[in-house]
């Protein structure tokens, strides 16, 4: 890629942009752990939701969609839309829980919501799995994306990249803290929108140039529509796509929906996402129940109605805002690069081992003219930068607070783990650089992570609602998921991910399932005191509720569960007739057709966003209340 000085100047602008505010916040997160990992549980709802989208607007993003876009057409991303399902679920059901708990990582939680050695257990072995391991992993697939497009637009070695992202990330996440990562976040946001739209632009610019002679991007839209229109892949599970005519043997590139005539492609791209991924897999951002730096967020929000609204605004944005910008551009790259041998003969520079079809996004960079370049090497740069500060954030929060402080050094002052805290961030880094050198692509990561994680899903709703679920019953629910991800594909050689993962699910559920009915119960002091401070609704709790002193009239007052159910189902109509709507309107430019489904859709959004406004509006005012009698009760007392 040709890059100017002019360029390189906007580049610079957009780091000092990014980084030079958070500087000012390292006093402020020195003064404790609370502050350089919750930033003193006083983050508004906007810094809390813009934060949320931006760490999963990682540099590996756009990279994985154009992949799925490619191998199995539009449809291919419901791999990740059915997760709307859980992150609104945790906007209504789960968020508020998460604040009243008052703990400062969702791992210390495990100690107030269960008792004994099990307790224990079960948050220092997390905070090592996830904080280290786990999070080591997400990191890495983080890195060879920056690798891989740092390769393919300045022919930079997968070393290089490496050494300039580590320092500038880890400098600034030992530096600052979460206050920091915040801030960074919040104006990167912004800066990725914008070049992730410039690149869809120029791209669609370009593929009107190569298809009808006119290098205008509304035309080139039109011309992409009309061309896809009447492609399909054929071969969705191959090394790369095969076009042909539509004739109904394969998946159109442009449909929003799988062929389901197609069942190894419907079950795996659709049928497994939307029945069974959502509520039954780990993965980090898209929780069952909220977990990891969602939660993080969560906790760290000034109040209840924060959380909510933090978490309902990163929804919206995370599947409304960003999608279309990274489809588009995926689109117009099966236009330039029909197959990976093109991507190579385009950039003969690039290191052959870092070509696959996740490699067509950086490709389709080449066409950003003087200036936009420039806006775009920032952009990725904040893109990895957001997400890998966020992680070495919470990452050193589970070594720090959940293992070292919890059971290596008890009693040492406030400035000790901010340090500690603060080399744990480096030896993070470093660990995660040397694993991307081992990973070939983002969808090869995405299988892993949901395989470690499948079947343990359920247990992180079941355990807000069910006082039987115990801290062995989420002991039981790891070991055997990552049993069931080694063994399972040995013991089926020849069945597809799809199989394969309803199988560890169902193994993982009954095992846990049957351990919360035969296992040692959590000690009910504790979850008598666990129910007094959170008031989780449901009857699993009756028992519980009843000794606790508190009424039901109480614990519905405080929670809402029928308010919560319709914000839900609203939430997720808001988010699916939005997407839908947008990617209609944007394919009746080449298909007229398309244009009555847009406006349907808008209608469908139109009705379902009032519901959504009104039950926010409820349950916020619900949670101002419940805080104020808590103020009234502290004074009293």
């Amino acid at each position: 890629m040709n890059i100017t000085w002019i360029d390189w100047a906007i580049v610079a602008a957009s780091i000092l942009i990014c980084f030079v505010p958070a500087l000012f916040y390292a006093k402020r997160s020195s003064e404790s752990t609370s502050e350089f990992f919750a930033s003193g549980r006083s983050v508004p709802w906007w810094l809390a939701g813009l934060s949320m989208v931006a760490t999963t607007f990682s540099s590996d993003t756009p990279n994985w969609v154009t992949e799925q876009v490619r191998k199995y057409g539009v449809a291919g991303n419901w791999q990740w839309w059915a997760f709307v399902l859980t992150g609104i679920a945790t906007v209504f059901f789960f968020a508020r829980l998460w604040r009243r708990s008052g703990v400062m990582t969702d791992l210390e939680f495990y100690e107030h919501r269960y008792s004994g050695k099990a307790a224990s257990l079960v948050r220092g072995f997390r905070a090592v799995y996830l904080g280290f391991f786990f999070n080591c992993f997400i990191m890495g697939m983080v890195t060879l994306a920056a690798c891989k497009i740092a390769n393919i637009l300045f022919g930079m070695p997968a070393w290089q990249t490496i050494v300039i992202c580590g320092v500038l990330n880890v400098v600034f996440a030992a530096h600052s803290g979460l206050w920091g990562v915040l801030v960074i976040d919040m104006v990167q946001f912004f800066i990725k929108m914008t070049a992730v739209f410039a690149a869809a632009w120029f791209s669609l610019k370009e593929v009107g140039r190569r298809l009808v002679h006119d290098d205008s991007g509304w035309a080139g839209l039109k011309a992409l529509v009309e061309k896809l229109s009447t492609q399909q892949v054929v071969t969705p599970a191959g090394a790369q796509p095969v076009m042909s005519t539509v004739n109904g043997a394969g998946q159109p590139f442009l449909d929003m929906l799988p062929n389901f005539t197609m069942s190894e492609l419907a079950l795996m791209i659709f049928i497994l996402p939307i029945a069974i991924s959502w509520w039954a897999n780990w993965y980090p951002g898209a929780e069952p129940g909220g977990g990891s730096y969602i939660a993080q967020r969560m906790l760290a929000s000034k109040s209840e109605k924060d959380s909510l609204g933090g978490t309902l605004f990163f929804n919206i944005a995370h599947y409304v805002l960003r999608p279309w910008p990274w489809i588009i551009t995926a689109l117009c790259s099966i236009i330039i690069y029909p197959d990976l041998a093109s991507i190579k003969a385009a950039f003969p520079a690039a290191d052959a081992s870092l070509i696959g079809h996740d490699s067509a996004f950086p490709a389709m960079l080449k066409f950003l003219p003087v200036g936009f370049v420039g806006l775009m090497v920032g952009g990725l740069i904040a893109a990895n930068s957001s997400t890998i500060l966020t992680h070495l954030n919470w990452g050193s929060s589970y070594l720090v607070h959940d293992f070292y402080r919890r059971f290596i050094r008890t009693d040492a002052t406030e400035g000790h783990y901010v340090n500690v805290g603060r080399v744990s961030t480096v030896v993070l880094y470093v660990f995660a650089a040397v694993l991307s050198l081992f990973m070939t692509s983002a969808q090869q990561a995405f299988e892993v992570l949901l395989s470690i994680g499948a079947g343990t899903g359920l247990i992180y709703i079941a355990r807000w609602f069910w006082w039987r679920v115990s801290a062995w019953c989420e002991i039981v629910a790891m070991v055997m998921s990552l049993l069931t991800s080694l063994l399972v594909p040995l013991a089926m050689p020849h069945a597809d991910f799809a199989t394969r993962t309803i199988v560890q699910v169902g193994i993982t559920t009954l095992a846990w399932l049957a351990t919360a009915f035969v296992g040692p119960a959590t000690d009910k002091a504790t979850l008598i005191s666990f129910y007094r401070k959170v008031k989780p609704a449901g009857p699993g709790w009756a028992a519980i509720r009843a000794e606790a002193g508190i009424s039901e009239e109480e614990v519905s007052r405080e929670n809402r569960l029928g308010a919560a159910f319709l914000g839900w189902v609203a939430g997720c109509a808001v988010i699916w007739s939005s997407l839908f709507a947008i990617g209609n309107f944007l394919y009746s430019s080449g298909d007229p057709s398309r244009l009555k489904n847009a406006w349907i859709l808008t209608g469908v959004f139109a009705v379902s966003a009032y519901v959504l406004l009104k039950v926010t509006q409820q349950l916020w005012a619900d949670s101002s209340a419940a805080e104020a009698r808590e103020d009234a009760k502290a004074k009293q007392a």
